[in-house]
């Protein structure tokens, strides 16, 4: 009887400690998730920025070169 009792006390352990690493195992892949997607996000701005300055350095570069082709007769 004692061993059907341990046998009980053993797998109620067992399962409560399954529960315990899937309920962990779930929590961190909502971390991992989250941490994914706010990288991505940070990514998504630093390209949407890098490339804001790119046609921003582009558009005064292309300003200068005419304003020096117009003040040396080059451009009209």
């Amino acid at each position: 009887m004692a061993s059907k009792g341990l046998q009980d006390l053993k797998q109620q352990v067992e399962g409560a400690a399954q529960e315990a690493v899937t309920s962990a195992g779930t929590a961190v892949q909502q971390v991992v998730d989250q941490a994914t997607e706010a990288g991505q996000k940070a990514m998504d701005q630093v390209a949407k920025t890098t490339q804001e300055t790119i046609d921003k350095t582009a558009n005064q570069a292309s300003e200068a070169f005419s304003g020096f082709g117009k003040k040396f007769g080059l451009l009209k």
